[in-house]
């Protein structure tokens, strides 16, 4: 007989996976299998069992389990889920439930009372609330227990569970298939999307800018070609496009080496129309490059000339340009501005007054700035002022001197003044006014506009928008007169000249084959530059300058060539670290073969002379010592040296260098002797007097100094003596002889004469006498 749930052992629940607890030795029971169902022996038992014990109050009880203070005591334990009984027991009445959980309750362990604890729900004290709850769990547990019955387990087999299952979830696949079926064969779905609308079509004639959208030029010249009304606002909205954009292209283009060759094309265009769009496109062009603007200047002095009307606007916006840059201290606006002004009063485009106020105004209150600006501006058109106002730039010196002196600019600027004074005394050298290739225009041809920064300008920024002509057609061919009067050019023409012409040359083409072949000439000068190789090789690769004369006369020169092989030689001598002989032997060689190179000689030294500042220190000490040569050796004329003029003001440093190796080297050839009685030829004086002047008394003292202080005081003696009795020279020369002052001195000169010859006589009778003693 089954022992009864009372008695069996307390059973601990085991994990989801099977596996026993921690600390349980127990072996793992089996899930119990559906019991039979009850003997009529065991029910007797029960029976018997139920009749013995009083039967429980189930109220009592629900209130005892479910309230802890209850439980607490009366001793008894909370059940936990881990008291239940299996699910798969067969019910018991309460009162057995209640004997089985109070004697599983002392093998309960501290850690299992602990966790009972910890998981206790807090609960409400109201007792309504409690029977509910516990009715509740009631009523679940009944449900899960007779769900779990073998009764109710029994029916069912693990093969009818997963029949069931399978049969469910086929039910459920059909039914969403048939649902995707029904929804693919609706009838909206199977109405087509209606179409987008097409995009509205562009107009014909856009009216105003573009948009962005860019038409091709062939397009361009068919929409032209296709308008009817050549006088509508859409032929002009679209001539006015063709011409802002041709006039930019050209304008963007332009450089030094191509500007002859756009101006035509300019002028081609209707500047009258696009002035406002001229002078804008050049404006921004110069800001964007400034490098360019002597370009732009000489851009617009073409244009000047032709329409004074467009100079005098791009004048005003860029007077307005500066004096905006001005107020909002824009520097690099401003720094463009002015190198503008100064390019175009080099073109004589504007008035130089303008030029001076504004450096009035720039040097009014200095600042490091303004003081900076000034500066670049005196050196774009320093060389320009100093030829038309040299006092009014004397003027704005002295107040940059001032400036200098005050001390109160930067240091930086202090230098950049100090630099600009430099270039004054060098004559803005490396500072042109115009570049050869930009001189296009005569100043007799040139219309030079004069405004003041002070007057209120208007810059007519409404000629940089388009606006309709009502009498366009007009203007147009008033301007196309006007191009062919400028251009002197006319397309008819052309053609039929060129017609005319080619029937002329086919009637003197007999003509001309008889007349004699045009001469090729090379202008690249590849003969010229394999000359030059030639000679350098033959130079540097002699032992001594017999074989490199003897190797050089061989090779064969054209007439005119003979110059190239001075300079080569002149080149080679000055590219050595120091002086070598063997280039002084090998150039006198030359000039006592051949008078050719002796004058080609003196040319070099003239060029050289001229040039003395461009040269190195180096190469300046190696040219004067070979020209000391030559002329120490009489193989170069001593005449050369009347091209040295030796004055405070003729001189330059490098040039007073040259003059002083010149001169020790000729007077270590020669001795300071020889040299002296060279330089004191009578017949050489002619040459001599530009090195030795007597014109002044400051540059003859001035020569004086030189010669002193390089050591060759010995050669100036008789240039001492003319000094010191110039005074006297000069009042003779003042004061004019009267008549009888000039009878006396005849009548003296010539009692002066007779008592010469009568001293002359008795010291020739004195000589006789010694010699006869003797």
């Amino acid at each position: 007989m089954a022992a009864s749930p009372a008695a069996s052992p307390p059973r601990r629940r085991r994990p989801r996976d099977g596996s026993p607890r921690r600390g349980d030795n127990r072996k793992p029971r089996p899930s119990p299998s559906p019991s039979p169902s009850p003997s009529p022996d065991r029910d007797a038992d029960r029976r018997r069992r139920r009749s013995r014990a009083s039967p429980p109050d189930r109220d009592a009880d629900r209130r005892r389990r479910h309230d802890p203070n209850l439980s607490e005591g009366n001793g008894v334990a909370k059940p936990t889920k881990a008291d239940d009984p299996p699910r798969s027991r067969a019910r018991v009445s309460d009162g057995e439930e209640e004997d089985g959980r109070r004697a599983r309750r002392p093998r309960a362990s501290d850690d299992e009372k602990e966790g009972d604890r910890r998981r206790r729900r807090p609960r409400d004290s109201d007792d309504g609330r409690d029977d509910r709850r516990g009715s509740k769990r009631d009523r679940d547990r009944d449900r899960r227990r007779r769900r779990r019955s073998p009764s109710s387990e029994s029916g069912s087999s693990p093969d009818d569970r997963r029949r069931r299952h399978r049969r469910d979830e086929g039910s459920k696949r059909r039914e969403e298939h048939r649902g995707r079926e029904e929804r693919r064969e609706s009838p909206e779905r199977k109405e087509p999307t209606p179409p987008l609308p097409p995009p509205p079509p562009l107009p014909e004639m856009i009216p105003g800018r573009t948009g962005g959208i860019y038409i091709p030029p062939f397009r361009m010249a068919q929409m032209l070609r296709d308008v009817e009304d050549k006088a509508s606002p859409e032929y002009q909205r679209l001539t006015w496009d063709a011409l802002k954009k041709s006039i930019n292209g050209l304008v963007n283009k332009v450089n030094a080496t191509n500007i002859k060759n756009l101006v035509p094309e300019l002028l081609a265009e209707n500047l009258v129309r696009g002035r406002g769009l001229f002078c804008q496109s050049c404006i921004k062009s110069q800001m964007a490059s400034p490098g360019f603007t002597d370009v732009f200047a000489a851009l617009v002095a073409v244009v000047n000339t032709k329409f004074p009307e467009i100079g005098r606007l791009l004048l005003v916006r860029v007077m307005l340009q500066l004096k905006r840059a001005y107020k909002r201290n824009d520097k690099p606006q401003l720094l463009a501005a002015t190198k503008f002004i100064a390019h175009l009063v080099n073109q004589v485009v504007v008035h130089e007054l303008v030029a001076l106020e504004l450096l009035t105004v720039l040097l009014d209150n200095p600042s490091d700035d303004s003081v900076e600006v000034a500066v670049g501006f005196v050196k774009e058109c320093g060389a320009i002022l100093q030829d038309l106002t040299p006092q009014g730039l004397h003027a704005m010196f002295e107040r940059f001197r001032g400036i200098l002196h005050e001390g109160e600019i930067d240091k930086r600027v202090q230098f950049l003044i100090e630099g600009l004074f430099a270039i004054r005394k060098a004559k803005f050298q490396g500072f042109p006014a115009i570049r050869p290739e930009l001189d296009l225009v005569e100043q007799e041809d040139q219309f030079t506009h004069d405004m003041s920064l002070e007057t209120e300008l208007d810059p007519e920024t409404n000629l940089n928008v388009f606006r309709v002509n009502p009498n366009f057609a007009e203007d147009e061919k008033a301007y196309e007169n006007l191009k062919k009067s400028i251009l002197g050019e006319d397309d008819e023409d052309e053609e039929g000249s060129d017609d005319a012409s080619d029937g002329e040359d086919e009637e003197e083409s007999d003509d001309e084959e008889d007349e004699e072949q045009m001469e090729i000439r090379d202008k690249t000068e590849t003969n010229l530059i394999n000359l030059r190789r030639t000679i350098y090789l033959t130079i540097m690769s002699s032992v001594d300058f017999e074989e490199a004369g003897h190797k050089l006369l061989k090779i064969k020169l054209e007439p005119g060539q003979e110059m190239e092989l001075n300079i080569m030689l002149l080149e080679c001598c000055s590219q050595e670290r120091t002086y070598l002989r063997y280039y002084g032997l090998l150039g006198q060689r030359f000039c006592m073969i051949n008078k050719v190179f002796q004058e080609n000689f003196e040319k070099c030294f003239v060029q050289q002379y001229s040039m003395i500042h461009r040269l190195e220190t180096n190469k300046l000490r190696n040219v004067a010592k070979f020209f000391a040569h030559l002329l120490g050796t009489d193989a170069l004329p001593w005449h050369v040296l009347a091209y040295i003029r030796l004055t405070e003001e003729d001189t330059t440093s490098s040039s007073r260098i040259f003059i002083k190796i010149l001169f020790q080297e000729l007077s270590e050839h020669l001795g300071i002797r020889l040299l002296n009685e060279r330089l004191n030829d009578p017949n050489m004086q002619a040459s001599f007097e530009s090195v030795f002047p007597r014109d002044h008394p400051k540059n003859t003292r001035f020569s004086i100094n030189f010669f002193t202080s390089i050591g060759l005081g010995g050669i100036t003696e008789s240039l001492r003596e003319y000094l010191k009795n110039m005074p006297r020279m000069i009042m003779q020369q003042q004061k004019p002889p009267s008549p009888s002052e000039s009878e006396s001195s005849g009548g003296s000169s010539d009692s002066g004469s007779s008592s010469e010859s009568e001293s002359s006589s008795d010291e020739s009778e004195k000589k006789r006498r010694k010699r006869r003693k003797k």
